[in-house]
């Protein structure tokens, strides 16, 4: 009588940039990590529709309708462990998975870090891809403080909260010498940059970082008192990045 069968080994959870706008792949992403994407079957994505689109522009073989894509759960901090052990099941069988958001890197600063912990959790092998980040494609344009940073994601919408959370991420910067960092939705950058200009003290350095990777980038990086000096730069309806270091 045979002895029980062996445990199949499990598959990895690779985390797959994709692009932060049209650039094809050759431009964000090295060759080998195009072809572990280009050779993966299963995929756990923000959208799916996204997703398809990305990965024709991988160039990706093999049938759209053939491949297994699924979605994150909408709110992944109020969902249970289940429906992301669920989502990582292929894994579970010895097959490789494909975690992709719908711009730039997942689980950072993007949807993705509970299905990361998860396999963690579950002993899947998780093996990010190299590719583009625009916080740190922004910081390292910036000029500012490398050494020290920190990502605070969206600010808040009302002008007397925004203005309030600029002022104090400016002292907590002049205090820890911590380059500080965050996005603003697109229709709303020209308000958040002439925000930044009446709110913050004039030796305070300030960068945009604008539509990374694209053939239309921007990335400016000046004092306050210098950007009252020149031509305000045309951030309506781009992706920008926001960086100050007081």
């Amino acid at each position: 009588m045979s002895g029980p069968d062996k445990h199949l080994e499990h598959g990895t959870l690779f985390l797959v940039p994709v692009a932060l706008g049209d650039t094809p792949w050759p431009g964000f992403m090295p060759a080998q990590a195009q072809s572990i994407a280009a050779n993966l079957h299963h995929f756990v994505v923000e959208t799916a529709r996204a997703a398809r689109a990305h990965l024709k522009q991988l160039d990706y073989p093999h049938p759209l309708r053939d491949t297994d894509i699924r979605e994150l759960p909408a709110d992944p901090a109020k969902a249970r462990d289940a429906e992301f052990d669920a989502l990582l099941a292929p894994a579970l069988e010895g097959k490789d998975i494909g975690l992709m958001s719908d711009a730039g890197c997942p689980a950072v600063a993007d949807p993705g870090a509970r299905l990361v912990a998860r396999a963690h959790a579950l002993g899947i092998r998780v093996a990010p891809l190299v590719g583009p980040s625009s916080i740190l494609l922004g910081l390292m344009g910036s000029g500012l403080n490398g050494q020290g940073f920190a990502f605070h994601g969206y600010l808040p919408v009302g002008e007397t909260e925004r203005d309030h959370s600029l002022r104090a991420l400016e002292d907590e910067s002049a205090r820890l010498g911590r380059t500080q960092i965050f996005i603003e939705t697109p229709y709303r950058n020209e308000r958040m940059f002439e925000a930044l200009l009446k709110t913050l003290k004039p030796g305070t350095r300030m960068c945009v970082a604008c539509e990374l990777t694209t053939p239309r980038e921007l990335i400016l990086s000046r004092s306050i008192s210098a950007w009252k000096r020149t031509d305000r730069p045309l951030l309506a309806k781009r992706p920008t990045l926001f960086l100050l270091l007081a």
